[in-house]
């Protein structure tokens, strides 16, 4: 059994979020996205959107593995270049799928706790920023959130996806804020673990189970969630 987190609140000055997975379920809404795109594919016996958006992940995935400066550009290219399309055509389906038709249901998905934690932090006098790899301003608002600093890996200031630590260093230079007297809360190893591991940022990663070598939490209604201004 790992030891429970212990967090010192008041030498804590910004907390980071990263946003898909972290602070909704993502895999309960893809699946909700899947069934309507499955029933839509049922209707019109056409597959092809679900192998692009498909391929689009997994070629977005490969792009931040290698660190690519160019992902921007290249996870259009490379994805319509395989499915034997436009980039244009990729961009619609990703915008109308990975970004639109979620933004109307994400609100239901968020995990329990996590508008409270937010509440509590800024109660507690504590600064929000949020770190993502997808353009999330337009998310976190429609979750019924706010931060007080959004970058993302699109920024023409960041240009980089995680594991790189370019938005959080970017984020901690614009608030003035310690690394030190910063906290990260992420949900995957390989990308927000590592990039506050690179920033030397402490990490919580939430995890249904415990990880080796990286402090997990399960759930944003327990401590130490609920011990900001307790």
């Amino acid at each position: 059994m790992s030891a429970p987190i212990v967090v010192d609140w008041p030498a804590v000055d910004l907390v980071v979020f990263d946003v898909d997975g972290t602070l909704y379920d993502q895999r309960r809404l893809r699946r909700a996205m899947l069934t309507q795109l499955l029933w839509i594919c049922l209707r019109t016996g056409d597959i092809e959107t679900v192998l692009t958006l498909r391929e689009f992940r997994k070629t977005r995935e490969r792009l931040a593995d290698n660190e690519d400066p160019e992902f921007l550009r290249r996870q259009y290219a490379v994805t319509a270049k395989k499915r034997r399309c436009s980039q244009q055509h990729v961009a619609s389906l990703v915008d109308e799928w990975m970004i639109r038709r979620p933004m109307c249901s994400i609100y239901q998905y968020v995990y329990p706790g996590v508008r409270q934690f937010f509440s509590d932090l800024r109660r507690a006098g504590k600064r929000i920023a949020i770190f993502s790899d997808y353009p999330a301003a337009e998310k976190i608002a429609a979750m019924g959130l706010a931060a007080d600093v959004i970058r993302c890996a699109e920024d023409r200031s960041i240009g980089r996806m995680k594991p790189d630590p370019a938005g959080l260093e970017d984020i901690l230079a614009s608030e003035g804020v310690s690394r030190h007297r910063c906290l990260m809360i992420g949900d995957r190893l390989d990308r927000d673990a590592e990039a506050a591991r690179r920033a030397n940022v402490r990490v919580l990663i939430r995890s249904d189970r415990p990880l080796y070598g990286v402090e997990t939490f399960a759930h944003f209604d327990t401590a130490p969630f609920s011990a900001v201004i307790g």
